[in-house]
């Protein structure tokens, strides 16, 4: 790709197959669209795509299992904070999945990008640009729960240095061998990009259907 000239600023949007044009710098909620997000996650691999299977496991396959696994440690989770959860690694669908330990050598500068990227996500979703420490916390809790079960099952992890890193799951089953184990399995990426999708489109269904309940109350 050719570079700017001399006398022009680095770019610093890209532009998404909706044809929108999303800059890092200053990120508009408008230029945020749903299909981007879900084409880009079911395309980012995480572990850096070290992990086992005939496919790479995406991150939209984790922010399934991460919302997933938020509704199992808190089933009266609204909407809205549901829709929160499935969007906890959205901007990645821009900058990637970046491994901890890179992100440990970045330091500060990625997580400006990356958090101003969330408050543009959020807002054009309708959610606050920052969300409350509780759904921050809960979001966080199911990540580390899920990066866990894609430790040993994907990511070639013994049991026990799953849990020093991660700790040990608590209130999931053993399966047949006496494993914490959660029957991860990595799909194509078309699959994992529609069911992606299908979800956020059920999560709109709820939070609609709730906001038209509200509406119905508030007029009597």
């Amino acid at each position: 790709m050719p570079s700017a000239r001399p006398d022009q600023p680095p770019r610093a949007w890209q532009r998404m197959l909706s044809g929108r044009r999303l800059n890092l710098l200053d990120p508009s909620p408008l230029d945020v669209e749903i299909s981007d997000i879900a084409h880009g996650l079911a395309r980012v691999a995480r572990w850096n795509g070290q992990t086992f299977g005939n496919h790479a496991f995406s991150v939209a396959e984790h922010s399934l299992i991460v919302e997933e696994i938020a509704l199992r440690l808190k089933p009266d989770l609204p909407p809205h904070w549901r829709l929160a959860v499935l969007l906890h690694d959205a901007p990645e669908y821009v900058i990637g999945d970046m491994i901890s330990p890179f992100k440990a050598v970045i330091g500060e500068a990625y997580k400006a990008v990356e958090a101003r990227l969330q408050g543009a996500i959020h807002l054009r979703f309708g959610l606050p640009a920052e969300i409350p420490l509780a759904v921050k916390k809960l979001a966080k809790r199911a990540d580390i729960i899920c990066a866990y079960f894609e430790a040993v099952e994907l990511a070639g992890f013994d049991d026990e240095e799953a849990a020093r890193l991660f700790g040990r799951p608590r209130g999931f089953p053993l399966n047949g061998e006496g494993k914490l184990r959660y029957g991860l399995e990595p799909q194509p990426v078309a699959v994992a990009q529609k069911t992606f999708m299908k979800r956020f489109n059920e999560i709109e269904a709820l939070r609609e259907a709730g906001n038209k309940a509200k509406s119905q109350r508030a007029n009597g």
